[in-house]
C-alpha cells in the first residue's frame, strides 16, 4: 500500500518482525518470484552434474525470467548477500538463508509429489544463486 512507515518506530526494532513480514510478503504472492512456469527447469538445472553447465543454466533461467521477477529477485538476493556478510554476527549463512527462502521463493503450482525432495532442490537453487550472485547478475 502506499502507507508510509517510520522504521525508526520501536515496534521495528525486532529483527525477527521486519524477516518475518519479508519473507511473509513473499510467501503470499499469488505466484512465487520463480514463477510456477520456471520451477521445473530450474530444478532440472540445478540437478545438473556438470557445474559450468547447471551455472550458465541458472543465469539462463534468471534472465528468461519476467522483467519485475528479475528485478525483485536482484535486489532481494543482494540484500541476501550483504545479510550473509554478517553471518558471525546474525547466524544467517548461505545455507540458512536457502532454508528459510527457498520453499518461499520456488515453489511449485501444486503441492503434488516429493514435498521433502522438492524442498532440497529449492534450497540448492537459492543457494547456488546467492553463491554465484556476481555472476547471475554482473552489473
Amino acid at each position: 500500500t502506499d502507507e508510509h512507515l517510520d522504521l525508526d518506530d520501536g515496534r521495528w526494532e525486532d529483527i525477527h518482525v521486519v524477516t518475518g513480514a519479508l519473507k511473509l510478503f513473499f510467501r503470499e504472492l499469488p505466484e512465487p518470484l520463480v514463477p510456477f512456469s520456471h520451477f521445473d527447469k530450474f530444478i532440472a538445472a540445478i540437478k545438473m552434474q556438470d557445474p559450468t553447465r547447471r551455472g550458465q543454466c541458472i543465469r539462463d533461467l534468471v534472465f528468461s525470467l519476467p522483467p519485475a521477477h528479475h528485478d525483485t529477485m536482484k535486489v532481494l538476493f543482494h540484500h541476501l548477500c550483504r545479510v550473509i556478510e554478517y553471518k558471525e554476527e546474525n547466524r544467517m549463512s548461505v545455507q540458512s538463508i536457502a532454508i528459510v527462502f527457498g520453499p518461499t521463493l520456488l515453489r511449485p503450482a501444486s503441492e503434488e509429489g516429493n514435498m521433502a525432495m522438492h524442498m532440497v532442490f529449492q534450497n540448492q537453487v537459492v543457494e547456488h544463486i546467492l553463491n554465484q550472485y556476481s555472476y547471475i547478475f554482473p552489473d
